[in-house]
């Protein structure tokens, strides 16, 4: 079973590597450092050999009609079709096997500290396997269950070279897209920590040239480099703390706040199985409601989260939120008033 487990892996990883297109053409070579780092996190050459990714590469012309292509011009493989990934390929019963195999060695680690955080991530992982296993035997299945699923916009491509960054401790070159102008600028800066948020990934920094703790989000980046530059990161920065008051991915240098709001009886039982933000806690219950108590960063994440719940919730702490929340709320009125 790890065989074959191995063997899936490493076609997952030539595939997405034929498919980046920052890094075009990559060489048997590359392919194969790839696939070793991936698999056994080191670079020599003892775990796997150029001969196996040969066998690879065949198997994925034969197994998925994968149509891989060599360049002599660039000295490098490619997807003759750029469209095509074998991840649109259906799985066979073996490379369910090996995906089963996969997902229960997760399972044995979801409550261990350094995995909890992906608790609900490998809960999906063992469902999903569980329930393709079903489908296969009831192919109606397919009809009555729907997984949640995320469009994908970028940017997890540069996941392998800013773990290996962060791990290092050196500097990574980068452009980066403003969100608002769209300009594209170059940036130095140390990596500090990788963090999703809603199907999105963040790199924590230093930049080096602002001399502050920055993040990037990682679908603007353009042209990632890695340098060999051994860079000093912050003694200040522990990433336990560097999100304890925040919603979402935002912080600030301002001390947390107490927020504190009612919530109507059925908002505050979705509050109750989603909480906002870790630190929320009941104060009392009311006729009008339930009155809820948070200690976080005043951000535009938490904002948006309270107006998702319409006129079902009222800000009554700090003041500062409450005027923010009634203004857009007004400003909401005001527009469609403005298409009558």
């Amino acid at each position: 079973m790890p065989h074959i487990k191995n063997t899936l892996f490493r076609h997952r990883i030539i595939d997405k590597c034929l498919r980046n297109p920052y890094k075009p053409f990559p060489s048997k070579q590359e392919l194969r450092v790839a696939c070793e780092e991936g698999l056994f996190g080191s670079e020599d050459g003892s775990n796997i050999c150029d001969s196996t990714i040969e066998k690879d590469l065949f198997a994925m012309r034969q197994e998925y009609d994968a149509p891989i292509r060599y360049s002599k011009l660039n000295k490098g493989y490619y997807y003759e079709d750029p469209e095509f990934t074998i991840n649109d390929v259906p799985l066979n019963e073996s490379d369910l096997d090996a995906v089963r195999f996969a997902a229960n060695t997760l399972l044995q680690f979801k409550d261990v500290e350094l995995f909890r955080e992906f608790g609900n991530a490998i809960d999906k992982i063992v469902d999903r396997v569980a329930l393709s296993t079903q489908a296969k035997q009831q192919p109606e299945l397919n009809e009555f269950v729907q997984f949640e699923t995320a469009v994908s916009i970028g940017g997890g491509e540069f996941l392998p070279d800013l773990l290996s960054a962060i791990q290092k401790s050196v500097a990574v070159y980068f452009d980066y897209e403003n969100f608002n102008s769209k300009t594209v600028k170059p940036r130095k800066v140390c990596p500090l920590l990788l963090k999703e948020y809603r199907n999105r990934w963040y790199l924590i920094s230093y930049d080096l040239v602002k001399d502050r703790i920055t993040t990037y989000a990682l679908e603007r980046m353009r042209k990632l480099e890695l340098s060999e530059e051994k860079v000093v990161k912050p003694h200040t920065f522990n990433p336990t703390d560097f999100f304890r008051y925040s919603v979402g991915i935002s912080t600030s240098e301002s001390a947390p706040e107490i927020v504190e709001f009612t919530a109507s009886e059925i908002a505050s039982k979705y509050l109750e199985t989603q909480p906002l933000h870790h630190s929320q806690q009941v104060v009392k219950s009311t006729q009008k409601g339930t009155v809820f108590q948070l200690e976080v960063f005043v951000s535009e994440e938490l904002i948006r989260s309270i107006l998702s719940f319409g006129g079902e919730i009222t800000v009554h702490q700090p003041p500062s939120l409450a005027e923010e929340i009634k203004t857009r709320l007004g400003e909401m009125v005001r527009n469609y008033r403005m298409k009558q």
